[in-house]
């Protein structure tokens, strides 16, 4: 009798576990930028930020369609390569995800955003900004930073009007990010009377750039600006500094504007005529953003580059539109998703019917003593 009674309780602790097991549902947010090579810090900041999401979901016990959810990332690395980037992507449908925050490159985002629409998987981005990413009009993809075009005409407006520059020689990675800035840039810096005297090209795993500053140099202009990443933004003010181009003033786009920019720069004097222009606000004016950053930087110490608040709020917009639509379906909670009204740490996050970010605004910083300071 005494057998048969433990029997009868070891097995109604096994239904009562089974049962508290089928009442709990895993959630997988992908999470998509280049973990490796030159633009690894770019991605572990990405990284960081949805991470940081994660754990602050869990904490929550969020119950949605009667279930407890159980947060996870799977973090993915595309190397910055639109072959890698689009692997990834078909990896992530196949795993069925429930959404995708990514990828961090506008050359691996774009076309990895047909085959998220294709397998009807939103996806997040707070880092790629050419204007290509929301022409096709896929449901299921989507931006929350300022795009290229609010970008590159900043930085024509700025260097016309406050810098008082004349003329201009512009660079470009021939990525799709680097070349769409500079074409924004250069088409905008004309319409504004400034006269773009040189139009060089390189790539985005170049490291020699004297060629191209020494033909340059001879043009003679006030300003180059650089459309592409900070890899090779260093590089090349400490070759400007070899060639006797301190002088000249230096701009870029939100891949050139990070805090590693001073160090990959080696001391540059040409670092002190650096200005670039980021989408969002400073993380001073953020709504959330100086005590967000105490919270990472005790997380991720001297991780911090430049998008990772975006990050951990594309996942908390992900999450949003899941508990308001009570379903963690991708084609369920998408139709709230294009509803959102989001109060993050980076703004209160709304939709365009293209599905580019409401009032989307941008900052401008420079490099007083090799720090990087957004202007007021």
């Amino acid at each position: 009798m005494q057998l048969q009674l433990k029997l009868t309780v070891a097995a109604a602790l096994v239904a009562a576990c089974g049962m508290a097991s089928a009442q709990e549902q895993v959630v997988k947010i992908g999470s998509v930028a280049p973990m490796s090579g030159g633009q690894a810090h770019y991605g572990k900041d990405n990284a960081n930020g949805v991470l940081m999401a994660i754990a602050d979901l869990n904490k929550q016990n969020i119950t949605i369609g009667g279930k407890k959810i159980k947060w996870e990332a799977d973090v993915e690395d595309d190397a910055a390569d639109p072959k890698q980037g689009t692997a990834v992507a078909q990896k992530l449908c196949d795993m069925k995800v429930n959404g995708v925050v990514g990828h961090l490159n506008s050359g691996t985002t774009i076309p990895a955003s047909k085959i998220y629409h294709d397998c009807g998987i939103p996806m997040v981005t707070g880092a790629a900004t050419n204007p290509d990413l929301t022409k096709p009009g896929y449901k299921e993809i989507y931006r929350i930073i300022a795009n290229d075009s609010a970008l590159g005409a900043g930085m024509a407006h700025y260097a016309k009007d406050v810098l008082k520059i004349k003329t201009v020689a512009v660079i470009d990675d021939r990525t799709a990010y680097g070349q769409g800035l500079a074409d924004i840039f250069a088409d905008t810096a004309k319409k504004l009377g400034l006269n773009v005297v040189d139009r060089q090209y390189t790539t985005d795993k170049a490291t020699d750039f004297l060629p191209i500053l020494t033909a340059i140099k001879g043009k003679k202009p006030d300003a180059i600006f650089f459309g592409g990443m900070d890899p090779q933004g260093g590089p090349m003010l400490r070759q400007m500094d070899q060639l006797g181009m301190t002088g000249i003033r230096f701009m870029g786009g939100d891949g050139l504007c990070t805090v590693k920019l001073a160090e990959l720069s080696g001391g540059a004097k040409s670092l002190a005529n650096t200005a670039c222009a980021e989408g969002g606000t400073s993380l001073q004016k953020m709504p959330g953003g100086v005590e967000w950053k105490k919270r990472y930087d005790a997380a991720y110490p001297n991780q911090f580059q430049v998008y990772s608040p975006y990050t951990y709020d594309a996942t908390m917009l992900l999450a949003d539109a899941m508990k308001r639509a009570d379903s963690t379906d991708p084609k369920v909670y998408n139709a709230k998703l294009e509803q959102a009204n989001y109060k993050g740490i980076t703004s209160t996050i709304a939709f365009e019917p293209n599905h580019e970010v409401k009032n989307a605004a941008i900052t401008i910083s420079t490099y007083p003593g090799g720090k990087k300071t957004p202007l007021e």
